[in-house]
This record gives structure tokens, C-alpha cells and sequence, in this order.
């Protein structure tokens, strides 16, 4: 197929394309800053800058996929920096949307970016993609606002998949090397009351899974990309140390974490359980569904 990816050069996107590379297909990598590319099949196109016309660099996209927005884990969540995560999701699938419109084939699937955000957060309550309601909180507000503008390709009559990821392991991005660095220095523990819950999900299978779902047409909507095992923190912690051969045994209190963080704390001292129904319904076997396994995996 013949792919193109926003977000490309991100985390997820580094290795989406890879793995899209390995299996032959074609991909078109949107990008700020345009670099010659050192395979036969990888293209990079210019975009949201002044003058770049992206479309006109493209022909005969089957999929468009759309990882394209700013960290939400990499600074404190200021007032000006929460405007700035709000904005790059919504500016880049509103340059997604015109770009596909301005194709004369229109992809078939528009694969966005999401996160389990969407539902707010509980310690008791169960989520599944039938939770329709999106949570009060920042994080709820944000993804309901991205969907709902990825949504509008369905006037293009694109099949339209929201990935709503879970926490994404990976032994040298995202959250995981934050949570291992305690462990590293002999000081690791339970963050939090350690009750909150931890939808997690290894990285291979986030690859594998949208692979899935780029196969699978009748994944439609919300899919939410969470193993189907969630722990809560206090387990997390215990089998991470274990994994590491590290005492799991300081705590980090929810004060600290709150005066450090601010409103960001609410990552890590506030979760949902997720699970992902439609995945399993569709018949996508985890690769990692135990979270001992992947962490051994990771760290082995």
C-alpha cells in the first residue's frame, strides 16, 4: 500500500514506518523539515509550512495515518502550553483533512492518534469503546475535541479509526524510562496510592495493531490500543522491580508529585482501566498481553 504518515518522525511513528518499510509498502513521511531519504520506498514531504502544497507531492494514498501533535509528557502543563497540546492536534488533522481533500483518490482509512484520556478517570469503573461519554478533565477534553475534527473525514466517506493508546512501553521513549529511573538508582516505589490504574501497552504490539486495523475494515471508530491485562500502580511498580532485580520500596507521595508537576501529575497519580474489546473482537492476538512479559522483553 501506498502510506503516508504525520507524526513520522515521532515515537511511534519512527517505528510505524520501519515496520511498514519491512513489509514493502510505500510511505510518505509529512514533515516540517524535508531530508533525502536513504530508501527506495521512503518519501518525505513538506508540510505546514508557508507555501508547502503536500498534496500536490502525493498520488494514490490508500491509507493516511495521523500521529502528528505535541508531547503531552515532556514539560509542565502551563496554560500556554495546554493551548499548545489543544492546537497542534487540531491544526495538524485540519491540514490532514484539507490535504485529503485535495486528492484526487481519496485513501480509503484515515488512521488517527488518540489516547485512553478520553474517558477521564476512575479507580472502579471498567472502560471499553461502548464508554461514550468523554471524561470533565483536560485530557478528556482534548481527545473528544481531536476526534470529534478527525471525525469529518467520514464526508469523504474514509473509514476513520481513533487509536486511543494506552501508556505505550518502550526502554528508550515515552513515560517508561522516567518510571525506571528510580529503580536505577536504588529508590524506586509506589507513586501515588498506588490503587490508580495502568492501561499499558508494549510498543511492538501498537505497530502490529495499527498494521491490523489498516488490514482489518471493519474496525470502525474508537479502538482502544491497551493490553488486556491493566495492573494498578502498586503491582506495576513491584513487577517492574522485579524485572530489574531493584528494590521496590521508596514511595514517591502524591504531594510531591503534585508540587513538582502541577496539573501534569495527573498521568501518573490518576489512571483508568481500559481494556480493548473491539481488538480482541476483531481477532488481533497480543503479542504482549502480560505485563511481566513485556517488561522482560524490554529489559532482557
Amino acid at each position: 500500500m501506498r502510506i503516508a504518515i504525520t507524526g513520522g518522525t515521532g515515537f511511534v511513528g519512527k517505528a510505524l514506518k520501519d515496520e511498514l518499510l519491512r513489509c514493502g509498502h510505500t510511505v510518505f513521511i509529512l514533515t516540517r523539515n524535508k531530508k533525502q531519504s536513504n530508501h527506495q520506498n521512503l518519501f518525505y514531504v513538506q508540510w505546514l509550512n508557508e507555501g508547502d502544497h503536500p498534496a500536490n507531492e502525493m498520488r494514490e494514498i490508500d491509507v493516511f495515518i495521523n500521529l502528528a501533535g505535541e508531547s503531552i509528557n515532556s514539560g509542565r502543563w502551563t496554560e500556554e502550553r495546554k493551548k499548545r497540546i489543544v492546537s497542534s492536534r487540531i491544526q495538524a488533522t485540519e491540514e490532514v483533512l484539507d490535504i485529503i481533500h485535495k486528492l484526487q483518490k481519496k485513501p480509503d482509512t484515515l488512521i488517527n492518534a488518540s489516547a485512553i484520556g478520553f474517558y477521564g478517570t476512575s479507580t472502579s469503573t471498567v472502560f471499553t469503546e461502548s464508554n461514550n461519554e468523554a471524561g470533565s478533565d483536560f485530557l478528556a477534553t482534548t481527545v473528544e475535541k481531536w476526534e470529534e475534527k478527525a471525525a469529518e473525514a467520514k464526508k469523504e466517506e474514509i473509514r476513520t479509526v481513533f487509536c486511543r493508546f494506552g501508556i505505550i512501553l518502550d526502554k528508550n521513549e515515552g513515560a517508561l524510562p522516567r518510571m525506571v529511573l528510580p529503580y536505577k538508582l536504588f529508590a524506586g516505589g509506589t507513586v501515588g496510592s498506588g490503587e490508580q490504574w495502568v492501561s499499558w501497552i508494549h510498543l511492538e504490539d501498537v505497530v502490529s495493531a495499527i498494521l491490523f486495523a489498516l488490514r482489518n475494515k471493519d474496525l470502525i471508530g474508537p479502538v482502544n490500543f491497551t493490553a488486556p491485562q491493566p495492573v494498578r500502580m502498586k503491582e506495576f511498580g513491584e513487577i517492574l522491580g522485579s524485572v530489574l532485580h531493584r528494590p521496590h520500596w521508596i514511595p514517591a507521595p502524591s504531594f510531591a508529585l503534585k508540587l513538582l508537576l502541577g496539573e501534569m501529575s495527573d498521568l501518573v497519580l490518576k489512571g483508568q482501566k481500559v481494556l480493548p474489546n473491539k481488538l480482541i473482537d476483531s481477532g488481533y492476538s497480543f503479542k504482549y498481553a502480560n505485563l511481566r512479559n513485556a517488561l522482560s522483553d524490554i529489559y532482557s
